[in-house]
């Protein structure tokens, strides 16, 4: 085997790529900017004819809060994950991801927008382009959407 063979990197379907990166985005600006809702325990349970058995706990309070824990524990590992993989990306890259995709009002930009006035001076939509796919080509093999 040349050495060569053992650095290459893997090649992405771009499509899929950039679907998979965008939802990422989308889930970060959700878990970043709204707040969680924290699931309630009924606090009465329900009237039942029949009994009931299962095999596992029926503690619906003790099951609320480790779900309330974990999903609020997991959206924060979530968005500190992208958020240290976008940090590592090359300055012009950053920039893109940040104000496109992570910025609270992302939502709101487009790509026209960012090339024309965001980018100071304009940049050209080739370059913007390929700025845009290098970037998601690393955010993805880093979040490991590959």
């Amino acid at each position: 085997m040349e050495q060569k063979e053992l650095f290459e990197l893997p090649e992405l379907d771009r499509r899929k790529t950039k679907e998979a990166v965008e939802e990422a985005f989308v889930k970060y600006r959700m878990y970043k900017y709204l707040q969680f809702d924290d699931r309630e325990a009924a606090i009465t349970s329900p009237f039942k004819d029949v009994v009931v058995k299962t095999s596992g706990t029926s503690d619906k309070t003790a099951d609320t809060a480790i779900y309330n824990a974990d999903m609020k524990e997991y959206q924060k590992r979530f968005c500190e994950k992208l958020e240290r993989v976008v940090k590592h990306l090359p300055s012009l890259e950053q920039f893109l991801v940040e104000k496109r995709y992570m910025d609270r009002n992302a939502e709101y930009m487009t790509d026209l927008k960012m090339y024309n006035f965001v980018f100071q001076p304009p940049i050209s939509a080739k370059f913007y382009y390929k700025l845009q796919r290098n970037a998601f080509y690393k955010i993805a093999l880093a979040m490991d959407f590959v």
